[in-house]
């Protein structure tokens, strides 16, 4: 049985993914010692992760239920998914892949105008078929029930005929070499494709993605030409995309600047092909 302050910070680990001693000693007006003492008892019962300063909810070993993984960071994933949308302008062409943090970026961008996206989800799909100027093109293939991702050949064939101004992937985990990596090999086939027939890649990632694992990669942080995340990356993170000239923004609730509203590699716009 969980003491009520246990429930109230596992609450809050599901909710934001991550949680520090610090910021939850306040919260609660106790001392560190004694959210330790807490921390360490959730995760003797398995119910979080120890990382340094805190826990994590688990996500190292497995992937989370789709409706679970869509409240953790929910906030992050916003700023994340409203400075995207500030950097792909009207008349654009983009393609979505399957993801948390993507459906974040097509809520964004319903009030664009003359867009064309492309998507291999159907969620995406689904909050897009709405937007009154956006052309939606929804990639074939297996549904996958579990997220209503579009998976395997066809999806990838589909997604073969487009060349498009930005290609904009989620992740499940990247690791400390820069590795981007998931859960699905079919996934990571179609995300894959999707990088290759974009002329600006943007990788939408939050913090917890550094905290977790997956065993298929899909590629590296050099492969991108834009991160957006909600914190600072790890500082090894931060010097690789430095030297493979990979910007990075970090979103937050105050809106992009004009100094950082776009990125040096974003193209000109073009036609599809």
């Amino acid at each position: 049985m969980l003491i009520p302050r246990q429930a109230d910070i596992l609450e809050i680990a599901r909710k934001e993914g991550r949680v520090d001693v610090d910021s939850l000693a306040a919260r609660f007006d106790v001392t560190p010692q004694t959210i330790r003492k807490d921390l360490n008892e959730l995760c003797d019962v398995k119910k979080l992760s120890r990382v340094h300063g805190g826990a994590v909810y688990p996500s190292n070993t497995a992937n989370f239920a789709y409706l679970s993984r869509r409240n953790i960071a929910a906030e992050g994933k916003e700023h994340i998914a409203n400075a995207a949308a500030s950097i792909i302008p009207d008349g654009a062409s983009l393609i979505l892949n399957i993801g948390t943090t993507t459906e974040a970026v097509a809520r964004a961008l319903t009030r664009h105008r003359d867009l064309m996206v492309i998507t291999n989800n159907l969620n995406v799909a689904t909050i897009l078929s709405e937007a009154p100027h956006v052309e939606l093109v929804v990639s074939g293939g297996m549904v996958r029930k579990s997220d209503g991702g579009i998976v395997g050949a066809a999806a990838i064939d589909l997604i073969r005929q487009f060349k498009v101004d930005f290609a904009v992937i989620g992740t499940s985990a990247i690791d400390e070499e820069g590795a981007l990596l998931d859960f699905d090999y079919r996934e990571v086939r179609v995300a894959q494709a999707i990088l290759s027939q974009a002329r600006c890649r943007i990788l939408v990632a939050d913090r917890t993605k550094f905290e977790r694992k997956a065993p298929v990669q899909i590629g590296h942080m050099r492969d991108l030409d834009l991160f957006i995340t909600d914190q600072p990356p790890p500082e090894a993170i931060g010097d690789l995309c430095r030297e493979a000239d990979v910007e990075v923004i970090v979103a937050s609730e105050e809106p992009l600047t004009d100094e950082n509203a776009a990125p040096e590699t974003a193209p000109a716009l073009g036609e599809n092909l």
